[in-house]
């Protein structure tokens, strides 16, 4: 049966191996200059030869807003297929999707009207009746932009809803045609650059080969507009190969080559320097070392890599034997004896490699836990949310200072004195927002790091993205993005403080807080979000219509959780008291468990296995 399934599709497949075939997608390449078309053409002496001429008639106003000819590029597709724009920026997404709806007929917001109206209801919902404006006046028309700036769940929306042809174009940054699955009839480059850098020759295949939908499509096309000025170097990218694919391993050392053998020694996976060595030469970079290396050899880097984390106290230098009886510290020995010398982890190593924290932080990390053991501010969230606050997302915010300047204001007592430990004072945001030049030197990490924790107290406070983003005038998608990195940076923080028991007292501080940053809802609704599709939303229908443990939704009916709950599909119900049984299931073993394990006599309770004979 499956022989004759093979060969009645041979004819519409390219056999890749024995076992394996792809559908074959013709994909077009165009170039536009002014109002020219070109096909990419390796034969054609420049590499491009003339395909045809724009003929529209546009306005005087459509060519002040469309100088680039958009419009009639998308209208020669939508509705009845599907079309990628790419923009060089997040707000370009948003002018060219306003752009476009300007201009487009009436007609498009007949096009499958009742699923628009749908999807901007599901948009609300997910937003407690938030909508962005932008997405309100271009929805109708089957457009919608689709970039970093949104949340993960308008996200998901917004693709499924292009997925299925209810949108029939997204304009889009360079980020979702690496990210996201989502083909198209046509794929047009709105300019030959990503944000202000010109585009690589594997950015621009990534982008055009969105275009062609196997199994749907038999063709696809893609068109980049370029300017005049551009046309060389755009010339040259159409030509040339693709860029070869390096290691990056040693060019990021704390992410990299000692993060990995730190995970090596913890795991015991290499513990003497020929075990690691050797591992380091099967890695992508031992394989391109020639390439790569040309300052220091692989054994060179792998040495010094373990001397600094020897140095930093993550690894333990081990002594060994001499042949005369003593011991001497380890030293690395380019020799076949130094190759045994060993490496064990130390406490802070353990401690690092189980919460996996980024080792470029790890002592600034270990000097802010010790230093708020002398002085934790207890009487709010704010010092404790700024021990979490990842010092990645610190280093690339550029803050607001007069927002700045307004929260520090509206701090009270016990959070200013948790500024002020942590080394800001309101003196020094005051002038930043006045611009008044500042002698004093203030780590600008510090800085940046409690502007993002102001964000994120003020966001488990109101428990609102839309309303906090509004507030610091920052995207909602950078604000969503921002609670996810601070949850997931305070889990590894907790398991960094549970390795060293100078930092006990945070265990259960941090438990709590982990789990208000991962919801970021009220207490009440946190039991409820614990089911799988369960989310905020969700979670306070739930809750108002009388749902408000895990209990009840095990118990629930699933028909009248239907007619109960707005919104909510008959497959949806039954996974979420399905979820609810199973979750409560889990939680009665646990405790079941911790029963038994208080009722079990101890192994070495006195008597237990003395015959009655050896009593008497």
């Amino acid at each position: 049966m499956l022989k004759t399934y093979k060969n009645s599709f041979k004819q519409d497949i390219t056999p890749v191996n024995s076992d394996q075939y792809v559908p074959v997608v013709e994909l077009k390449e165009y170039l536009k200059i002014n109002d020219a078309i070109y096909e990419v053409d390796s034969k054609a002496e420049n590499g491009i030869t003339f395909s045809r001429l724009l003929n529209y008639k546009y306005s005087d106003t459509l060519k002040k807003m469309d100088p680039d000819r958009l419009v009639v590029l998308v209208t020669e597709v939508i509705p009845s297929y599907s079309c990628l724009v790419f923009c060089p920026t997040k707000k370009n997404c948003e002018n060219v999707a306003e752009m476009i709806c300007k201009f487009l007929s009436k007609e498009y917001m007949k096009h499958r009207e009742k699923e628009k109206q749908e999807l901007i209801k599901s948009l609300k919902n997910i937003n407690s009746g938030n909508l962005c404006p932008v997405l309100k006046r271009t929805i109708p028309l089957g457009v919608a932009y689709h970039h970093s700036g949104l949340m993960s769940d308008e996200k998901k929306l917004l693709e499924e809803a292009y997925s299925t042809g209810v949108l029939c174009l997204l304009t889009c940054t360079s980020t979702l045609a690496a990210g996201v699955n989502l083909p198209a009839r046509r794929v047009i480059l709105r300019a030959p650059y990503v944000a202000k850098e010109f585009l690589k020759r594997n950015q621009y295949k990534q982008m055009v080969g969105r275009a062609g939908r196997a199994g749907i499509d038999s063709t696809g096309e893609s068109i980049l507009i370029l300017q005049e000025k551009d046309k060389h170097q755009v010339l040259e990218l159409i030509n040339r190969p693709l860029e070869s694919c390096y290691s990056h391993l040693v060019e990021e050392f704390s992410k990299g080559i000692q993060t990995l053998f730190l995970s090596l020694i913890g795991l015991k996976i290499a513990t003497n320097l020929g075990d690691i060595y050797h591992f380091m030469s099967g890695t992508f970079l031992g394989v391109q070392q020639k390439i790569l290396l040309k300052e220091k050899s692989l054994w060179e880097i792998t040495v010094e890599s373990l001397q600094y984390l020897t140095e930093k106290g993550l690894l333990q230098k081990d002594t060994i034997s001499t042949e005369n009886g003593l011991t001497q510290e380890y030293t690395i020995y380019k020799s076949e004896e130094g190759l045994q010398y060993s490496f064990h982890i130390t406490k802070l190593g353990k401690a690092a490699f189980k919460g996996s924290i980024d080792l470029a932080y790890c002592d600034i990390l270990y000097r802010d836990l010790k230093k708020g053991l002398e002085g934790l501010v207890l009487e709010s969230l704010l010092h404790l949310i700024y021990l979490t606050t990842p010092y990645d997302m610190a280093s690339q915010c550029d803050p607001d200072w007069m927002i700045y300047f307004r929260q520090f204001n509206q701090l009270s007592p016990a959070e200013q004195k948790a500024a002020n430990l942590v080394g800001v004072s309101e003196n020094y945001i005051g002038k930043k927002a006045s611009g008044q030049a500042i002698k004093k030197k203030v780590d600008k990490d510090i800085v940046n790091r409690l502007y993002l924790s102001f964000v994120l107290y003020t966001l488990l406070k109101e428990t609102n993205i839309w309303s906090v983003s509004e507030r610091f005038n920052m995207p909602r998608g950078y604000v969503q993005n921002l609670l996810t990195a601070a949850a997931t940076f305070s889990s590894c923080v907790l398991h960094f403080c549970e390795e060293l028991e100078e930092f006990w007292v945070y265990k259960a501080l941090l438990v709590e807080l982990t789990k208000k940053l991962t919801y970021c809802v009220k207490a009440e609704l946190i039991p409820l979000m614990e089911v799988t599709g369960v989310l905020e939303g969700r979670a306070k229908q739930l809750y108002n219509a009388g749902y408000k443990s895990l209990t009840h939704l095990a118990n629930a009916n699933p028909e009248v959780l239907i007619r109960t709950i707005d919104h909510l599909s008959r497959r949806q119900a039954k996974q979420i008291v399905s979820s609810a049984k199973m979750l409560l299931h889990e939680k009665a073993d646990a405790l079941q468990e911790e029963v038994e394990e208080l009722l079990r006599l101890p192994p070495d309770f006195p008597g237990i296995g003395v015959s009655p004979i050896e009593n008497a």
